[in-house]
């Protein structure tokens, strides 16, 4: 395609925001509007190999043809390097309209930068709310939705949340949910990829923490690791580490508990075949919360609250303490966990209709 062609891009900062981009990208390319060419930006918080490069083949992504490389610092560092390089890449390369994904500091950063230029931004997973007022990701959320100029939610709830908040119906829309239209996609693929050695599906729990409110109070990160023990004296458990946790571990003196094993991190498929022959996963990830309910798979949840309040209501997601990981595994071996009910949208679609969303504002055909 020219360079000459209207180009629309596609903000990814996180691991994250891969999958939810992923369908999009393929929307656009399989039916996308004419004359709109789709641009991939990276802004650079997550550059890690492990975290974001390699996960770019397995969706079928390519390589980023800007990339901010802005990486690391606290949050306030991270977001205003993120919006000077984000401005500069956009005076130099104006897009039609700039799509960021998710709640990370370099998606607030990118839609602030572009609106301050009067680009139109769509937030690609927009309405979702867990009400901590703290939490960071909360803050980046409803940051993004404030400026955002097209709106596109996961479920009708969060977008009965945004008309209630006061957005115009005509700039949002409730798609559905973009990294369910990954998942089937790449189901197959996923579940062919050997499982680890001397791993059997069914017979073993995964574990993903990440999140600052588990990992970065010690007090906080003991008491998981103490309910994680209790529960793998019940079923083996799988952790891919991630970064973050396996620096807090070691700043805090803490130790991974017998009967969990450690694996690196993950590639999507990886990943994804690792959750869909599992027994049940225990995380404080949205994303894994999402796919869970997708594949039907018990998932304790690791927080008090949660912003996809939808995967509850659905029934296979539950808000989990520590002291009673053990107790939910127990429930979950004896049958006594219910099944997920399908969430409305939630079909493999959510790609399409915002291309169609899309379209009508640009006033593209399609």
């Amino acid at each position: 395609m020219s360079r000459s062609q209207p180009e629309l891009h596609l903000v990814a900062a996180a691991r994250p925001n891969l999958p939810k981009l992923a369908a999009l990208w393929h929307a656009l390319a399989e039916d996308g509007p004419r004359g709109l060419r789709p641009v991939l930006l990276h802004t650079g918080q997550h550059h890690d190999p492990a975290l974001f490069g390699g996960h770019l083949a397995d969706l079928g992504l390519p390589a980023p043809e800007i990339a901010l490389g802005i990486g690391g610092g606290t949050h306030a560092e991270l977001t205003g390097r993120s919006m000077i390089a984000a401005e500069a890449a956009w005076r130099a390369r104006r897009p039609a309209l700039v799509v960021v994904a998710g709640d990370v500091d370099g998606s607030l950063a990118a839609a602030l930068a572009a609106r301050k230029l009067g680009l139109p931004v769509a937030h690609l997973e927009a309405g979702l709310r867990c009400d901590d007022a703290d939490m960071p990701e909360e803050i980046n959320r409803r940051a993004i939705d404030a400026i955002a100029t097209l709106l596109w939610a996961p479920d009708e709830a969060s977008a009965a949340r945004l008309l209630a908040e006061g957005h115009p119906p005509a700039r949002l829309r409730a798609v559905g949910n973009a990294m369910v239209d990954t998942l089937l996609r790449n189901l197959p693929a996923a579940r062919a990829r050997p499982l680890p050695e001397g791993l059997s599906p069914g017979a073993y729990g995964i574990v993903t923490l990440h999140r600052a409110a588990n990992v970065d109070d010690p007090a906080a990160f003991a008491r998981l690791l103490r309910g994680l023990e209790q529960a793998a004296a019940l079923l083996p458990l799988v952790w891919p580490l991630h970064p973050r946790p396996r620096a807090r571990l070691a700043a805090h003196g803490l130790e991974v508990p017998a009967g969990i094993r450690l694996l690196p991190p993950l590639s999507y498929l990886d990943f994804l075949g690792l959750l869909a022959r599992a027994r049940l996963v225990a995380s404080d990830s949205g994303g894994v919360q999402e796919e869970a309910t997708a594949l039907d798979l018990p998932c304790l949840t690791l927080r008090p609250s949660t912003e996809r309040p939808v995967t509850l209501e659905s029934g296979s997601s539950r808000l989990v303490p520590p002291e009673s990981l053990a107790d939910a595994v127990r429930q979950v071996q004896a049958g006594a966990w219910p099944h997920a009910r399908p969430i409305p949208l939630w079909d493999g679609q959510a790609g399409a209709r915002m291309v169609a969303h899309l379209a009508e504002f640009l006033g593209l055909a399609l």
